[in-house]
């Protein structure tokens, strides 16, 4: 199963240094724009999750910068679902600027929780039917 969203940023000039080049610890915050637009397209937001009592922490990052991005570009967030989510959810990602070239690649690996318990927890049902009919 490989599930793919596209979300479109626009660098601001906050999230650059004095080079006018991003920030290396931005890239976690695209990538969790990534994963949560992907969610958003499935109809399914994290505000709705926290509700139902599950929280989704990230476990695990991994980043490789291929070339930078400045202020003022255009990024497309390419996330891709790795596989089926159990009680982890893993997804990809790929970043490229306006010229169609990659910025970076990177992964997350993230876990269901019972916002309760604080345990973890199998994917949602309703998750899984949406990807089911995606």
């Amino acid at each position: 199963m490989i599930i793919n969203h596209s979300s479109i940023v626009r660098v601001r000039y906050g999230e650059t240094d004095q080079m006018g080049v991003v920030y290396h610890g931005n890239y976690a915050q695209y990538f969790e724009i990534g994963r949560t637009e992907w969610l958003r397209s499935l109809g399914i937001t994290y505000k709705y999750m926290e509700k139902t009592g599950i929280i989704l922490p990230v476990i695990s990052l991994n980043c490789n910068f291929k070339k930078s991005a400045f202020y003022d570009d255009e990024l497309t967030i390419h996330t891709i679902l790795k596989k089926a989510p159990s009680v982890k959810i893993e997804f990809d990602y790929e970043i490229k600027n306006q010229h169609q070239e990659l910025i970076c690649t990177g992964s997350t690996t993230l876990a269901f929780i019972d916002s309760k318990s604080m345990r973890p927890i199998r994917c949602p049902e309703y998750i899984l039917e949406k990807l089911k009919v995606s």
